[in-house]
C-alpha cells in the first residue's frame, strides 16, 4: 500500500511513517519544513520526502493519506485530497487501527516530560528484556530512532493532549486506550486550541475513561490539576508518587544526578545517571511505577534508568568550544524553561550560565505563558530572547522586569554577537526552542571558535 503523509517531519508523523515502513507500505510524505533531526532520520529509512504542499505531491493517487494535525482547511493539499475524495485518516487513528490493535500499550502524558519519560520507559523495557515497541515525539539516544514495531505485546506511546486531526478534535490519546497510563503533570498549555485549564483537565478524563479496570493509573500525588481529573471518576487502580506517594525519592545529590527510590517505604535502590534535575526524577518514578505494572521489578528498572542517555534536543550537549559548553534543549514553556536551568545550576555551581530563548510555540505565540518568562529564567546569568517581527506581542516589555541581565534580539547574528562578547572558558549556554532555531547553535559554535 502506498501511503502519503502530510506534515511528514512533525516528531508525530515522522515516526507513524517509520512504523508504516516497516509494515511493509510505501511511505512518501510532504511538509512545509523539512529540516533534522527527522528529515535525516526518515531519508535513512528510505522515505521520498517532497518540500511544500503541492497536490502534484498527491498524482498518481496514492491508497490512504495520513493528514498531520497541523494542517487546517485552504491547505493546498487538503484541498486536493478532499475534492478528489482520496481515503484519508488522522494520525492517532491510523495508529491506533494498524500498530496498538491487541498489544498491551503504555500511554505517557502530561504537559511536561513526556518525551522523555516515554523514552525511559522503553529503555527500561528494552534493558529487561521485553523488547518494547514505541513511538516518541523526539529521538532517545539509547535507540536513535524515534519509533519501532517491537517483537512482543507491549508498546509505549507518548501521549498528546494535542488535537487529532482539522475533522477529529479530540486529543490524540483518546485513540490509544492504554492499560498502563502515566499522567505525568498538568497545566495550561496550548492556548490555541484549548480556552482554559478545565478543557484539557476534561480531555485528560476522556483518557481515563479509557483505561481498563485491570489496568493501571500513575500519577505524582501533590499534582492538583490531575486529582480533579481522577475525581472526576476513575474505574481503574491508582498508585502515585513522589511528596505523598507510594513511590518516592530520596535525593543524594542536590542536582538529582544520584537518588535513592522507595516504594511503600522501603528502599529499592539507587539510581545514579547522567540527567539532572528534579523533574527528572519525577520522570523516573513515573517510569517504574509503569515498568512494575508490565513485569518489571524495580531493582531492574533502577539499573536500566541508570543507563539511560535522555533525548536528543532534551539538554543534548552539541558542542564544546573554547571551554564554553553549548546545549540544544526543547523546552518552550515557562515552567520547562526554569526546571531545566534549576537542574543545570545545581550541577555545574558558579558557573556563568547563559539562555538563549525562542519563544516559539503556538501557545507563546499567542502570549499565553508570558507572565511566567521573566521569572522562569532566574537561575541563569545572562539571557537572549529571540523576538523576530511577527512574535505578535511585546517581547521586550515582558521580559523588563526580569532580574537577570536581558537583551531582546530580532536576529541570530545580534545573539551571537552578544555571546560571544560575554561566554568565557566554563560558561554554559543554554540554546531553548521547539524549533530548528534557524541553525543557531551549529553557528554559535563556529562563531565561538573564530
Amino acid at each position: 500500500m502506498h501511503i502519503h503523509i502530510l506534515g511528514i517531519c512533525g516528531t508525530f508523523m515522522g515516526s507513524l511513517a517509520v512504523l508504516a515502513k516497516a509494515l511493509g507500505h510505501r511511505v512518501t510524505g510532504s511538509d512545509a519544513n523539512v529540516y533534522p533531526p527527522m528529515s535525516t532520520q526518515l531519508q535513512a529509512q528510505g522515505i521520498e520526502l517532497m518540500q511544500g504542499y503541492e497536490p502534484a505531491h498527491l498524482q498518481p493517487a496514492p491508497d490512504l493519506v495520513v493528514v498531520g494535525n497541523a494542517l487546517s482547511r485552504g491547505n493546498p493539499a487538503v484541498e486536493y485530497v478532499l475534492n478528489q475524495g482520496l481515503p484519508y485518516v488522522s494520525g492517532p487513528q491510523w495508529l491506533a487501527d494498524h500498530v496498538l490493535q491487541g498489544r498491551w500499550v503504555l500511554g505517557v502524558a502530561g504537559t511536561h516530560g513526556k518525551t522523555t519519560t516515554s523514552s525511559m520507559l522503553a529503555w527500561v523495557l528494552e534493558h529487561a528484556g521485553m523488547s518494547p515497541g514505541f513511538l516518541i515525539g523526539g529521538v532517545p539516544q539509547n535507540f536513535a530512532v524515534s519509533a519501532r514495531l517491537g517483537e512482543t505485546p507491549f508498546f509505549v506511546v507518548e501521549a498528546d493532549e494535542y488535537d487529532s486531526a482539522f475533522f477529529d478534535k479530540r486529543s490524540k490519546f483518546v485513540h490509544y486506550r492504554p492499560r498502563t497510563a502515566i499522567l505525568n503533570n498538568l497545566e495550561f498549555d496550548h492556548a490555541d486550541i484549548f480556552p482554559d485549564l478545565a478543557a484539557i483537565e476534561r480531555q485528560f478524563h476522556h483518557l481515563v475513561r479509557t483505561v481498563p479496570s485491570e489496568g493501571l493509573v500513575i500519577h505524582p500525588a501533590g499534582e492538583q490539576a490531575l486529582r480533579r481529573v481522577v475525581d472526576m471518576g476513575c474505574w481503574t487502580p491508582v498508585q502515585t508518587t513522589g511528596d505523598g506517594g507510594q513511590w518516592q525519592a530520596r535525593l543524594l545529590s542536590e542536582d538529582g544526578s544520584r537518588f535513592e527510590v522507595l516504594f511503600d517505604g522501603a528502599v529499592q535502590g539507587t539510581v545514579a545517571w547522567e540527567l539532572t534535575g528534579r523533574h527528572n526524577v519525577d520522570n523516573a518514578l513515573v517510569t517504574l511505577a509503569a515498568a512494575r505494572h508490565v513485569g518489571v521489578v524495580p531493582e531492574l528498572g533502577i539499573a536500566g534508568l541508570s543507563l539511560f542517555k535522555s533525548v536528543k534536543r532534551r539538554m543534548e550537549k552539541v558542542a564544546d568550544v573554547q571551554g564554553v559548553t553549548i546545549y540544544d534543549d526543547f523546552a518552550h514553556h515557562p515552567t520547562a524553561i526554569a526546571t531545566t536551568l534549576d537542574g543545570l545550576r545545581k550541577r555545574v555551581g558558579s558557573a556563568q550560565v547563559i539562555a538563549v530563548v525562542e519563544p516559539r510555540s503556538n501557545s507563546m505565540k499567542l502570549g499565553a505563558h508570558r507572565d511566567g518568562l521573566a521569572d522562569s529564567v532566574v537561575q541563569a546569568d545572562r539571557v537572549y530572547w529571540y523576538a523576530p517581527a511577527n512574535v505578535g506581542w511585546d517581547l521586550a516589555a515582558t521580559v523588563a522586569g526580569s532580574t537577570v541581565p536581558t537583551e531582546v534580539c530580532d536576529s541570530l547574528e545580534a545573539i551571537i554577537a552578544g555571546v560571544k562578547a560575554h561566554a568565557a572558558p566554563g560558561t554554559q549556554v543554554v540554546v531553548m526552542s521547539n524549533g530548528g532555531f534557524g541553525g543557531l547553535h551549529g553557528k554559535l559554535a563556529a562563531a565561538l571558535a573564530e
